[in-house]
């Protein structure tokens, strides 16, 4: 069964960085799309990056030039750094493995990002 896991997560200072880790088992890694995506309280599952199997990447506008989305596929991992961290990118954090083929897709259970001083 396919499994993902994040870690990296925590408490940071305003423009401060963290880098989110997310290990996927079970699955094909290299040829599946990943996403990370956020949910803060009371607001929507949002996009953040995603990185196809080929690499070419996406993120929404609030994040360009702040955070960088990567994919190591000897690790089975997908990354997410992140910089010049807001208080607004306060969240649960979570690695998603898009639908392949007739496989479904894949949510991690989630990790927090707090950002405050």
């Amino acid at each position: 069964q396919v499994q993902l896991v994040e870690s990296g997560g925590g408490l940071v200072q305003p423009g401060g960085s963290l880098t989110l880790s997310c290990v996927v088992s079970g699955s094909i890694f290299s040829i599946n799309h990943m996403g990370w995506y956020r949910q803060a309280p009371g607001k929507q599952r949002e996009l953040v990056a995603a990185i196809l199997s080929g690499g070419n990447t996406n993120y929404a506008d609030s994040v360009k030039g702040r955070f960088t989305i990567s994919r190591d596929n000897a690790k089975n991992t997908v990354y997410l750094q992140m910089n010049s961290l807001k208080p607004e990118d306060t969240a649960v954090y979570y690695c998603y493995q898009y639908p392949y083929g007739l496989n479904m897709g894949y949510w991690g259970q989630g990790t927090q990002v707090t950002v405050s001083s």
